[in-house]
């Protein structure tokens, strides 16, 4: 079985005006014992980063105004949740938790972080919830550590992930890859080796198409030996935030046949869970809860 990243400062208490965002993480892990897709040996508690990691990714700068909680108002606007050192310790640990599992998954072929895909997180700034980018901190330190030579990150959010673009545009070893909503938020969007701007109210059957398409090209041009996937479930028709009209089904389809491509070449794949707005937490938690059974399904 595959490893899990989940820490219950993954809940991390809100105002209640944000609360609902974080809520999915605890109800997910439960859906997934509960449903017996996981068991509690699946699941690791990560420790927070060490700073040599954070600063593969992020400006130094950036990182001491975050240590010393000394961001400005503009910059705290721009995160959108209030400043904490909880906060901070939430960020640092979902960071870990992404690397801990891109260990864990060159050993099992994939492995998972509950949280993360903080990808709007760019070298010197936190934006739309993110602080810190973990899947960039993580694909960084398997470069610095020569754990592998050539990444493709797959981000099929319906927001770009414009912070991961950022950090890795003049980084020949990592090749970003976005599908997403091109009127949704980030309304600036920085530019990734191959960004897929879909038209609002994009269906699964378009939407699937296309990705099987690009998906197929990166993995013969990219030819990577790690993955880091992205499956945030705003892409559901019923998501308050985004504007594409995925159905769940659609989901599930998405997630099989990116976990297919992975595991048919052999390459090691870490799954950071992204975002998931719809207006019942039951649709967002189901959603999730799906792309680790189409996880099963391939890996177990």
């Amino acid at each position: 079985m595959y490893k899990i990243a989940y820490h219950p400062c993954y809940v991390y208490p809100l105002p209640a005006g944000h609360r609902f965002p974080m809520l999915k993480y605890e109800l997910i892990r439960s859906q997934l014992l509960h449903e017996g897709v996981a068991t509690e040996g699946s699941f690791f508690q990560p420790s927070p980063i060490a700073e040599k990691y954070i600063l593969l990714a992020h400006d130094r700068e950036y990182w001491e105004r975050l240590k010393n909680s000394s961001l400005s108002g503009p910059e705290i606007r721009r995160i959108g949740f209030p400043f904490s050192e909880d906060l901070l310790e939430r960020e640092l640990r979902i960071a870990e938790g992404s690397l801990s599992g891109c260990r864990y998954a060159l050993q099992d072929g994939i492995a998972f972080n509950i949280a993360g895909g903080t990808h709007h997180a760019g070298s010197n700034w936190g934006e739309g919830f993110c602080l810190l980018n973990d899947q960039a901190i993580a694909a960084n330190a398997l470069l610095h550590e020569k754990q592998c030579g050539k990444i493709l990150m797959i981000d099929l959010d319906v927001h770009q992930g414009n912070g991961s673009a950022e950090i890795f545009q003049n980084n020949p070893h990592v090749y970003t890859f976005s599908m997403h909503a091109e009127r949704n938020f980030p309304f600036r969007k920085e530019k990734s080796d191959l960004d897929i701007g879909l038209n609002d109210g994009t269906e699964g059957d378009e939407y699937l198409q296309i990705l099987e398409e690009k998906v197929k090209c990166l993995f013969e041009q990219v030819k990577p030996d790690f993955v880091f996937y992205l499956p945030g479930v705003d892409v559901l028709a019923t998501d308050k935030l985004g504007k594409l009209s995925l159905s769940k089904e659609a989901c599930k389809q998405r997630d099989l046949f990116v976990f297919k491509q992975c595991k048919q070449r052999g390459v090691p794949v870490q799954v950071s869970m992204g975002g998931g707005y719809s207006l019942h937490i039951r649709d967002i938690v189901d959603a999730h809860c799906n792309t680790f059974k189409q996880a099963n399904d391939i890996y177990c």
